[in-house]
C-alpha cells in the first residue's frame, strides 16, 4: 500500500493529564503538529509555562507513516521518560503529535521503574482526555442531479460513509463530496443506476478526510 492510500490517526483536540506519585507531579500536554519545528516550538512553550520545573520530557511522531520519531529524557535516567511517552503515542496509533510531560520533583526518588510508570501513566491520561480522529484517503467528486433525485443521492451518501462537503441548488442539485477509496466504484455505479445515467459525475482529485464515525477499522 502506498503512502497516499494509508489511513492514520491524529489529534482532533489537544489534551492534558496529571498524576501524582510520592508527591512528584507529572503533567502531560498533548498537541497536534505538522512538523518537527512545530513540535519543538510547543516543547519550548511548555518549558516557559512550567519554567520552575526541572524536567520537561517529551516525544513526538511526524508523518503519515510515522516517518520521524524523537524523544528525550531531559535529565531523567536514560530510558525512563522519553521512550515511555513515545510508546504511549505509538500504542494510541497517533502521528503528527507531540507530548510533553513536565515533572515537579516531590522530594522522593521513584527509581527507574517508578519513573517509567509515572511518565507512561501521565501520557495515557492526556490521550484519554483528547479527541482522536482517523484520517482516511478519499477521492473528491462533484455530482449534479435533478431535484427529484436528491433523496436517492442522500441515501447513497449515508449508506457508504460519503462526506458531503458542499451543496448548491440552482437549476439542478450539485453535491461536492469526498468518497472513501474503498467504495469509489460502488459510489459511481449506485449514482449512475439511481439516476438512470443522467447524473453528471466529475472527479476532482484526491484528499484525506477526517473519519469521525468512531470506527478505526
Amino acid at each position: 500500500m502506498s503512502d497516499m492510500t494509508e489511513s492514520y490517526r491524529v489529534l482532533l483536540t489537544a489534551g492534558s493529564g496529571e498524576i501524582e506519585e510520592k508527591k512528584s507531579r507529572f503533567i502531560a500536554d498533548l498537541k497536534a503538529v505538522e512538523s518537527e519545528e512545530e513540535a519543538y516550538a510547543f516543547i519550548e512553550s511548555i518549558k516557559k509555562k512550567h519554567y520552575d520545573a526541572k524536567h520537561h520530557c517529551f516525544a513526538f511522531i511526524i508523518g503519515k507513516r510515522s516517518d520521524l520519531e524523537r524523544c528525550s529524557d531531559d535529565g531523567e535516567p536514560s530510558g525512563t521518560a522519553g521512550r515511555p511517552i513515545l510508546e504511549v503515542l505509538k500504542g494510541a496509533g497517533l502521528t503528527n503529535t507531540v507530548c510533553v510531560v513536565t515533572r515537579y520533583f516531590g522530594g522522593t526518588l521513584l527509581g527507574t521503574g517508578g519513573l517509567t510508570r509515572a511518565y507512561s501513566a501521565a501520557s495515557k491520561e492526556a490521550v484519554l482526555n483528547s479527541e482522536i480522529g482517523l484520517m482516511r484517503y478519499g477521492i473528491a467528486y462533484d455530482v449534479e442531479v435533478a431535484y427529484t433525485l436528491v433523496g436517492k443521492l442522500q441515501y447513497i451518501f449515508s449508506g457508504n460513509g460519503i462526506m458531503v462537503k458542499k451543496t448548491d441548488y440552482t437549476d439542478v442539485a450539485k453535491f461536492s463530496v469526498t468518497v472513501p477509496a474503498a467504495v469509489e466504484h460502488t459510489f459511481i455505479t449506485a449514482v449512475t443506476d439511481a439516476s438512470g445515467g443522467t447524473a453528471v459525475i466529475e472527479k476532482k482529485g484526491n484528499a484525506y478526510y477526517i473519519d469521525d464515525s468512531g470506527s478505526f477499522a
